[in-house]
């Protein structure tokens, strides 16, 4: 059953969470939206490699973690939607990708059991020389992105089992969930918080608190204070004070909590990986569902002009876009 609590109103007000950080006509073109320099296509992506997380880029451009086969290093792969709609490959030879955060420049991955680090521009100025009498200036796409290691396993208290969703709040921290042994004895999920210098710290474990059994997807504040964070095993919405350890229960019945986002309306957003569904959770605690019928609503995000939550659903191998705010998304996909 679906309960409610006014403590998401109270965090809501107080500590103004950071954004996550998402009928047919013929012949119709999927809307392209701009303001300022986002420009983006709402237009379902088909053909994906058990996609489980996606991000926008202030730019527009929409990234996506691709697991492919989970388990076997070297075939996961990030893609990119461009702002035409097109998808191509961003970066491959990844192990498990899954969660994504971008700060500044740079696109941070949990892969596997490590975080990486991607630089994300899509051109670099060069300066080239002709016959050495004038200089060109020239815009070279960037086509092979600096990928390096931010954080190795060994840099965590314990290595990780299972990372799983990565956050970023104002001051440039990220926050990931180690989902633990998530498939046999449900033990070791964990939430760290890591620092602009890849400096890892220890929020909270399940041998802390039973009620950490497998935390996923993760909100923070703008302050860092309070993370939220579903859990993949009870379904159930927490928020956690990040300097005390104090968990307290927000709400539940969200099946295989997966994702969470935040709508500066005040309204959040959880995904349900194990039944399908995306919800929807007002600033009193109401929960109501948006849509249902995904075989798999995993990592969910929000689009920056917040018209569109982005849903990978990872079984089907597809992105949908969920019209928020009258917003109208076009049904048809693109392959590739």
């Amino acid at each position: 059953m679906l309960i409610k609590y006014t403590k998401i109103s109270l965090l809501i007000a107080a500590g103004a969470l950071v954004l996550g950080c998402q009928s047919t006509q013929p012949h119709q073109t999927a809307p392209v939206h701009q303001a300022a320099n986002l420009k983006y296509v709402a237009k379902k992506i088909t053909g994906l490699k058990t996609p489980e997380s996606a991000v926008q880029a202030k730019d527009g451009r929409i990234f996506i973690s691709e697991i492919n086969e989970f388990g076997k290093d070297g075939d996961g792969r990030i893609s990119v939607v461009d702002p035409q709609g097109n998808v191509t490959v961003f970066v491959s030879g990844l192990d498990d990708p899954k969660g994504l955060a971008i700060i500044g420049d740079y696109l941070y991955v949990a892969d596997k059991t490590k975080i990486l680090k991607i630089v994300i521009q899509d051109s670099r100025t060069h300066n080239v020389s002709i016959k050495e009498t004038k200089i060109l200036k020239v815009n070279v796409k960037t086509t092979n992105p600096s990928v390096s290691v931010f954080v190795p396993a060994e840099a965590f208290p314990t290595v990780p089992l299972f990372l799983n969703d990565l956050e970023a709040d104002l001051q440039g921290n990220l926050y990931v969930s180690d989902s633990g042994d998530l498939f046999n004895t449900g033990k070791g999920g964990a939430i760290y918080k890591i620092t602009p210098h890849g400096e890892v710290k220890l929020l909270i474990k399940d041998t802390q608190d039973p009620r950490v059994k497998a935390p996923n997807g993760l909100l923070a504040d703008d302050t860092g204070n309070n993370l939220i964070y579903v859990d993949f095993t009870s379904g159930i919405l927490y928020s956690l004070n990040t300097s005390t350890a104090e968990l307290s229960d927000l709400a539940e019945g969200f099946g295989g909590g997966d994702g969470v986002v935040h709508h500066s309306s005040g309204v959040m957003y959880v995904s349900d990986w194990k039944n399908g569904k995306v919800f929807r959770v007002n600033m009193m605690g109401d929960v109501s569902l948006i849509k249902a019928g995904y075989q798999s609503a995993a990592d969910i995000a929000i689009t920056k002009d917040e018209r569109y939550l982005l849903v990978p659903d990872m079984k089907a191998g597809e992105l949908d876009f969920i019209a928020l705010n009258g917003a109208k998304p076009v049904p048809t996909s693109h392959h590739y």
